[in-house]
């Protein structure tokens, strides 16, 4: 299964599921939809997102906190595919809360949901064999993150594996803001294209970590396919009451594409 971006670039938005709520994370995650979001992610809350900056750290508590579970996390996955039939649909999660759920239950409850692809953060493709059985059996789109530092032998199984996107960490570290992209992302991208396929059946590769405006944006239109906007909505979301975040989402997502029309479709 692959994921389709409808725009140039895509613009995949990380949602924390049930900060400030879970019916809020489904009317803010309809509005990016609504203004020109490719993918939701909805991020699992777990008490130790080790791979999160302080933003996404402080949603995941405030959420936890809260009691939202994997299975509530399902069900607004499921919610929003029945509001928007078409958008891209990806569970964001560590590890820990599948296994705890059960691989085989989560990923044919991820399918019953109505989701396109899941991301395990802390999933290397060398351990994915039940995984990867299991979302091949139910067709779902395997996502793997591909850093700076991976050797080409993990990029050409990281791409050989996914089926929905590969996920291109722009540099080192924690997800977060930064000033400026760094000379990895791109270089990194030319790597996994090497494996990625050509034409119309490449698989696509979305640039994370640090996006947050649309200078960003502009420079990753440049060398690859999409990009994952994740700390500055979350950010934004943390800021703004329940009522408003919706709004203030689809004005941040529009604004992303202002800087050059000619990214527009």
């Amino acid at each position: 299964m692959t994921i389709h971006f409808n725009h140039k670039p895509g613009l995949v938005v990380y949602l924390t599921a049930g900060d400030p709520s879970l019916e809020a994370t489904r009317g803010i995650a309809i509005a990016a939809i609504d203004a020109g979001a490719d993918v939701i992610e909805l991020g699992v809350p777990f008490s130790d997102p080790l791979a999160d900056g302080p933003v996404i750290q402080r949603a995941s508590e405030r959420a936890v906190a809260r009691g939202t579970s994997l299975q509530d996390v399902l069900r607004v996955a499921g919610e929003i595919r029945t509001a928007r039939p078409d958008a891209g649909l990806v569970i964001f999660s560590y590890l820990n809360p599948i296994i705890r759920y059960g691989m085989a239950r989560f990923v044919k409850d991820a399918k019953f949901a109505g989701v396109d692809g899941v991301l395990v953060t802390d999933m290397i493709v060398e351990e994915a064999g039940e995984y990867l059985r299991e979302m091949d059996r139910m067709n779902l789109a395997p996502i793997f993150l591909a850093a700076p530092t991976s050797p080409d032998e993990r990029l050409e199984a990281i791409a050989n594996h996914s089926k929905g996107f590969v996920y291109a960490i722009s540099r080192v570290g924690i997800t977060g803001q930064q000033q400026s992209m760094t000379a990895d992302a791109a270089s990194l991208v030319a790597r996994i294209r090497r494996y990625a396929g050509s034409g119309a059946n490449a698989l696509p590769i979305a640039v994370g970590f640090g996006i947050s405006n649309a200078e960003h944006v502009a420079r990753v239109a440049e060398f690859a396919d999409a990009a994952v906007i994740g700390s500055a909505i979350v950010e934004l979301v943390e800021k703004s009451t329940a009522a408003d975040a919706p709004a203030a989402v689809a004005r941040f997502i529009q604004g992303l594409r202002l800087r050059d029309a000619a990214l527009v479709d």
